[in-house]
């Protein structure tokens, strides 16, 4: 059964995806049911297909992937925030697409608050080692959605001689959020930014 093939070769991709990205659990869900259905196939018409060890074996590995990679994903999000701080998604700050391009209510909430918040750094923030750099919330925003809003971007600076390195990966950043009145205009960007971010640690 091709159907059995897939799925064992789903569970191998989800291996990696699954556990470095929680969406790419999702790819171990379809192996699932690929392994499900290449087991019924085989079940109600044995002599036009076999291959039932393989489908059980895929069965058997995309559901330790399923089980493991939530369990991992689940304790990493519950041990994630510093000590001190509070989670804060950058959803919270950003207005909606037909909404003004303005501060939110959240961001007048947490403004001087010690928080903890997920992004991505601008590509034109520079390359290699950075101390100063501006944060967007997703890879879209990042490198193919153009010029961000002013409510989709946070100028971060690294505290005590930190330095991060550029590229696509997600950071994780503890810090002082601050809210300017005044929206700031930076190169690069044809939106001012009215968001800044003192951060004190950074993975």
């Amino acid at each position: 059964s091709s159907l059995a093939i897939a799925s064992v070769a789903l569970a191998t991709i989800a291996i990696v995806s699954g556990f470095f990205f929680w969406p790419g659990l999702g790819v171990a869900f379809v192996g699932l049911v690929l392994a499900l259905m290449a087991l019924r196939r085989i079940t109600r018409f044995p002599d036009e297909f076999e291959g039932k060890g393989i489908a059980l074996f895929g069965i058997l590995a995309n559901v330790l992937i399923l089980v493991g990679g939530t369990g991992f994903h689940t304790y990493i999000y519950l041990t994630e925030v510093p000590e001190g701080y509070t989670r804060v998604h950058f959803w919270e700050l950003q207005n909606s697409i037909e909404g003004p391009d303005q501060p939110t209510q959240k961001a007048f909430e947490i403004n001087g608050d010690p928080i903890f918040l997920k992004g991505y750094i601008h590509p034109s923030s520079g390359s290699g080692l950075l101390k100063r750099f501006i944060l967007v919330p997703d890879l879209g925003t990042c490198c193919f959605g153009g010029q961000p809003k002013s409510s989709d971007m946070i100028e971060v600076t690294l505290d005590g001689g930190q330095a991060t390195k550029a590229g696509l990966t997600k950071k994780k950043l503890a810090g002082t959020f601050i809210l300017d009145q005044g929206a700031r205009k930076l190169t690069d960007f044809d939106n001012a930014v009215f968001y800044r971010m003192k951060v004190d640690i950074i993975r």
